[in-house]
């Protein structure tokens, strides 16, 4: 069991601190997890607890709005057939349904198009961009891809399709020759918030369409597509985001579309208090699993139609799907783990590189993230496709998994993405080199901070501090994620109530009690049933490391710690 080292954020400014829990009447432990954030004075914590769309930036900063709008609403007027391009995750399906659905509404002669993850890969084809001539098709808007179709944007200019790409991800050298290019990442664009999602980028166009033809108001009814893939594509909950995922979930949770509410009811959940976590943990895996085994059309229709019956037949084929990915998931990572004993060497490398010829393209994203959860080390799942070896890398919190890629270009047929996640394609002839100059690379560029396994601890926090304004607070510090992480408390000195045990794959199961203090927490640490047997609850006081989560039961909420590691302890005052 890997030892993970625990790392206490130094105490703030303590003046700043007092201050701020002064003029806000919180605790200090509160202040001073507001400070780390950058929030210092009254007027910033309100925009903090309270984000508010009066905040967001004019859409028409974003370089190459003025040409994206003058063009889309030209085609518009002009009744042109319009396709809305997207790719076959939750980001690319819920950018497409918004814009097709915005577009619908002003009355376009517009239709979708998701390309088939097995059949026709990642982003615009050359194949994809034939067919859409043949359909007709005179302007093309993509959504949360087109950034590096260079050649294929060519070729629908040869062919009379101008093209508007709405695109989060790195370019290549080239920005492709679109008619209008929004990327806020891209070089040359002034955009002040550079983590948008790409259905954040289409809903800045959206945006920018309504205020030139009177309808500010309506690219807002699509928020709760916004806030799925914001939460779902794990993009920075900084900024824009926060306001935009924020006000997304409070649509869903209020007043859900038909196919949101088919798949939150599928997923045994109920609208109300849905938060960012169980979107990425519930929601989403049921929306990829269509694009990852077969077609993602599927999941535009589902967040499209306003007819709720056939919502819940929609839903109903996702949840399947998403069974069968399971399976297949688990297959997939039980055989990684046994490539992982037999290939990698565990003492020297710093990465993960696996290639199998017969693994399903659809699930080596996800088994490339567990095999980083479960090592900590930046990994890379391929499998073969056409005589090519394709697939996913993932990549440890801190170290940019992209700018590892482009060290290893020459090897590379393509590839894409961002710090965190990439695609790639590789010939089958250089897989042994690139496995080989990828750890080269890693050793060149990582640091002792990215190896080791570090839980970073927000603050030290004791039971007798955990009151109902405290859950208050600090359940507006919401929606949590990437740059807005839920806070990490230690309590040390922790006595267990009763025997802790195992419940579910191996998720450990407890209450604790701090100094003799009446209040009991329960408590869960997911994978972490190992420390049931080296925990004895008479001999043992413990350190923790949790977050604080509430949990419904009895139609009551209670908070429930989230254990995320424990160092033991002897008991020598002889508490219990």
């Amino acid at each position: 069991m890997q030892n993970k080292l625990w790392k206490l954020s130094e105490p703030e400014d303590e003046k700043s601190v007092l201050s701020l829990a002064d003029s806000l009447n919180i605790s200090t432990v509160l202040a001073n997890l507001l400070v780390q954030r950058g929030i210092t004075n009254f007027y910033e914590a309100k925009n903090y607890f309270r984000p508010s769309l009066d905040t967001l930036y004019d859409p028409f900063i974003m370089n190459g709005m003025h040409e994206a709008t003058q063009r889309l609403i030209r085609g518009l007027t002009s009744n042109e057939k319009i396709c809305v391009y997207g790719d076959y995750d939750v980001d690319g399906t819920c950018s497409a349904a918004l814009m097709y659905l915005f577009l619908k509404e002003l009355g376009a002669n517009v239709m979708s198009y998701i390309p088939n993850r097995l059949t026709e890969g990642y982003g615009v084809s050359i194949q994809s961009i034939d067919f859409l001539k043949e359909k007709g098709i005179q302007l093309l808007i993509t959504v949360d891809c087109g950034i590096t179709a260079v050649e294929e944007i060519d070729h629908a200019n040869t062919l009379g399709i101008d093209t508007i790409v709405c695109d989060h991800h790195q370019s290549k050298e080239k920005i492709p020759n679109a008619y209008a290019v929004l990327d806020p990442i891209k070089p040359g664009c002034n955009y002040p918030f550079k983590h948008l999602s790409g259905a954040g980028v289409a809903f800045k166009l959206a945006r920018a369409v309504g205020e030139r033809i009177g309808k500010k108001e309506l690219p807002l009814k699509f928020l709760d597509l916004v806030a799925l893939a914001g939460a779902a594509d794990i993009v920075s909950l900084t900024g824009e985001n926060r306001v935009l995922v924020k006000e997304g979930l409070d649509l869903i949770n209020s007043n859900p579309r038909p196919g949101i509410l088919a798949l939150i009811k599928s997923a045994r959940m109920e609208p109300g208090n849905l938060n960012a976590g169980q979107i990425v943990f519930t929601i989403a895996p049921r929306i990829n699993a269509v694009g990852r085994l077969g077609d993602a059309n599927r999941a535009v229709e589902l967040f499209t139609t306003d007819d709720p019956q056939k919502a819940l037949e929609l839903a109903q084929v996702l949840e399947d799907e998403n069974t069968e990915r399971r399976k297949i998931d688990e297959m997939t990572f039980s055989h990684a783990m046994q490539l992982v004993d037999s290939e990698i060497d565990m003492k020297n490398d710093l990465g993960i590189v696996l290639h199998y010829s017969d693994w399903h393209p659809g699930v080596i994203g996800i088994v490339a993230s567990r095999l980083v959860e479960k090592f900590h080390m930046p990994s890379v799942m391929l499998t073969t496709i056409d005589g090519v070896a394709k697939g996913s890398a993932r990549s440890i919190p801190g170290f940019n998994i992209y700018e590892a890629l482009q060290n290893c270009d020459d090897l590379l047929l393509q590839f894409g993405g961002h710090e965190a996640a990439a695609g790639l394609a590789i010939g089958l002839e250089n897989v042994d080199a690139f496995k080989k100059r990828f750890n080269a690379v890693l050793k060149c560029n990582m640091t002792d901070e990215n190896i080791l396994h570090e839980i970073h601890v927000d603050a030290r926090l004791n039971f007798n501090e955990i009151s109902s304004k405290f859950l208050r607070v600090l359940d507006q510090f919401a929606p949590f994620g990437p740059g807005n992480m839920r806070p990490v408390f230690l309590s040390e000195n922790v006595n267990l109530v009763y025997t802790p045990r195992i419940v579910g794959a191996n998720h450990l199961v407890t209450s604790f009690k701090q100094n003799g203090n009446e209040k009991i927490f329960d408590a869960i640490g997911f994978n972490l049933g190992s420390f049931v047997n080296r925990i004895d609850k008479e001999k043992n006081l413990v350190d923790i490391v949790y977050t604080i989560e509430t949990v419904q039961k009895d139609g009551k909420t209670y908070p429930q710690l989230r254990i995320k590691d424990i160092h033991i302890k002897e008991n020598t005052n002889g508490n219990s």
